[in-house]
């Protein structure tokens, strides 16, 4: 029988870990998609199949996800990846196109991504092994600010373009303060500098198209302080734990806790 936890268990209670949670952290998928998969009846927990998300796993259990055997979490990892264009964030997708994941040598372990970037967008992707540093990252609360470089096709207003630090509106949706910044022009091909701290999906391309102006290219250059620096497409990068260590609050919690007695 499944091990249910009670509401307010911790990852200390003594009957274990929530299995949603430690999948998380295998970096088989984030809580909400293994919440899915549980539903689905993918996820068993030794020989019986998974029902409820607060299903508690304890040292040497075997658990499985769609039959094939996910190891214990590893030691935290994160990395830098150029993504290219072409390729979704997603580890299954229902049309069958080429997935960031897929991409990936095949020494790297199972990873989940840092957000997200759509099939045209290219640059900084975060990569990591724990589902539960990803959250973290992923948090508003953060107040981490993403930088873009965006080629835009179109007659370009700087004042205009000014205005988007208080907030905009397109289509009916209420989009944050962006710094929008014209960095070169040539004809009607103009390069931006867009930055903005918590994004809405395709944010940045529904915006300029209430600007009318069209994105061509829009390539993500940091998040937070992360940086895609001389990445070339396709290439990634393991960050070191030190820096993993210093510009992360959460890990550093978590290795502190590790350590003490």
């Amino acid at each position: 029988m499944n091990r249910l936890s009670s509401p307010d268990n911790s990852a200390d209670d003594p009957r274990g870990e929530r299995i949603a949670k430690v999948l998380a952290r295998c970096g088989v998928a984030s809580r909400r998609d293994i919440e899915r998969m549980i539903e689905e009846g993918r996820i068993f927990l030794n020989a019986e199949k998974v029902t409820h998300p607060a299903t508690f796993v304890q040292p040497g259990d075997i658990m499985r996800v769609d039959g094939n055997v996910i190891e214990p979490p590893q030691k935290t990892r994160l990395w830098r990846y150029y993504k290219p264009t072409g390729l979704v964030t997603t580890h299954h997708d229902p049309q069958e196109r080429p997935t960031v994941f897929a991409s990936l040598p095949d020494a790297m372990p199972r990873v989940v991504s840092v957000g997200r970037l759509d099939l045209n967008s290219e640059g900084l992707l975060l990569l990591t092994n724990d589902g539960a540093l990803a959250r973290e990252l992923e948090l508003p609360s953060r107040q981490w600010i993403r930088r873009y470089r965006v080629r835009v096709f179109g007659l370009v207003d700087p004042a205009r373009l000014a205005t988007l630090a208080h907030g905009s509106e397109f289509e009916g949706i209420k989009y944050g303060p962006i710094q929008a910044v014209l960095d070169s022009q040539k004809g009607d091909n103009s390069w931006l500098t867009v930055s903005l701290r918590e994004g809405k999906n395709r944010e940045i391309r529904r915006v300029m198209l209430g600007m009318n102006l069209h994105v061509s290219r829009l390539i993500r250059l940091s998040y937070g302080p992360f940086m895609l620096g001389s990445l070339k497409p396709g290439e990634l990068e393991e960050v070191s734990g030190k820096v993993l260590t210093e510009q992360t609050a959460f890990y550093q919690h978590k290795t502190t806790r590790k350590r003490t007695p």
